[in-house]
């Protein structure tokens, strides 16, 4: 694929505006062809405004693959294609979901306790094959630039999921706490990886004075995407089953302000917590998070029945949440969030949660 530069006077021409939309074409559901990503990846870098190297996977100065660049090749005008992405319906520059893919686990007992009844399962190699392929049919179904992903028990399927995804998803990153039998997060993300960072071993407060930790990992990934930074937080915290309301206070609290402190230290970022939070809008942990006016939850706009993920004895919940630290580089779409299922009434993917996705633009 050849880029050409335009004859006609380009004076009237927005630079910025380009190069954005070609960023939200990048990003877009549509654009799932590898040549098409790698020429809007070209043609920013092009207008001057990102920074596409071959450490990332992406060099503009090698035609895409079947391109050799020769007289056959197509040839592409940089101008009239910002022009036509300008006039082309609006997509959002980032989309992000979470997703609970439950209780994931493998071919192993690790445990100890994995008879019919007990809470680990041990799957056939048949069996742990065909909900590795149906788990990861969900998210590649999502076209989400990332996602934040609960319940992967262990490396061995954080691997099989990530050998299904690459092709969309060169960042995969699984946190274990090392528990037997254990179900914890994980991050896909379109971007190249920057930094991981952790912070279960923080101690963190309840309400009542005592200490505690976040019950799985907090599990923090920072991404470069066509020179934007992307900030993922994975979370899951406390279940309801043998309650510890305390706990997911603190674990609320806690995650609020490490992912302030994370915007404020980087204010050219996009910074986006995901996960399964196990509580509902008005709950004092959700009322923690939001008592931060940066703190933007996505689905605040939503009626129940479009963003719940989860069904609690027949009624629908909304215990899946996306928040945006709002002093960050995105901007949420406003309506753009909603529930992923398979069905009304369903999970997603084989799990009995949908997933929750929503769209941002940058400021």
């Amino acid at each position: 694929m050849k880029l050409r530069t335009s004859t006609r006077d380009p004076s009237h021409i927005d630079n910025s505006g380009r190069s954005h939309s070609l960023l939200r074409a990048w990003s877009s559901a549509t654009l799932t062809d590898p040549m098409l990503r790698r020429f809007c990846l070209a043609a920013l870098f092009a207008l001057g405004t990102a920074s596409c190297s071959s450490d990332a996977g992406v060099d503009p100065a090698v035609p895409p693959p079947g391109h050799d660049g020769g007289v056959d090749s197509p040839t592409v005008d940089v101008q009239e294609a910002a022009i036509e992405a300008e006039a082309a319906p609006h997509v959002a520059a980032l989309s992000f979901a979470t997703f609970n893919t439950h209780q994931l686990f493998d071919t192993t007992c690790d445990s100890g306790n994995c008879a019919p009844g007990d809470f680990e399962l041990v799957l056939t190699q048949e069996q742990f094959d065909a909900r590795i392929d149906q788990v990861a049919t969900a998210i590649r179904g999502l076209h989400a630039t990332a996602v934040s992903v609960q319940e992967i028990e262990t490396v061995a399927s954080m691997e099989a999921l990530t050998a299904r995804l690459s092709d969309l998803y060169p960042t995969a990153i699984m946190a274990e706490t090392g528990a037997p039998g254990s179900l914890d997060v994980a991050v896909f993300g379109a971007g190249t990886l920057l930094e991981i960072r952790k912070h279960r071993g923080v101690p963190i407060t309840r309400p009542d004075g005592t200490s505690t930790s976040f019950s799985r990992e907090f599990l923090e990934v920072h991404m470069d995407l066509a020179g934007l930074r992307i900030v993922v937080f994975s979370a899951h915290f406390r279940s309801k089953n043998n309650d510890d309301p305390g706990r997911r206070q603190a674990e609320a609290r806690a995650a609020r302000d490490i992912v302030i402190m994370t915007a404020q230290e980087l204010p050219e970022a996009v910074v986006l917590l995901g996960g399964d939070l196990n509580d509902t809008p008005g709950s004092p942990p959700l009322l923690d998070i939001e008592s931060a006016a940066s703190m933007l939850r996505a689905a605040k706009d939503r009626p129940i029945d479009q963003v719940s993920t989860y069904s609690w004895n027949g009624e629908l919940q909304a215990i899946d949440h996306i928040f945006l630290e709002t002093t960050s580089r995105g901007v949420y779409v406003p309506g753009s969030a909603r529930a992923v299922r398979d069905g009304p009434g369903q999970g997603l993917g084989g799990s009995d949660h949908a997933a929750l996705q929503a769209d941002f633009d940058l400021r």
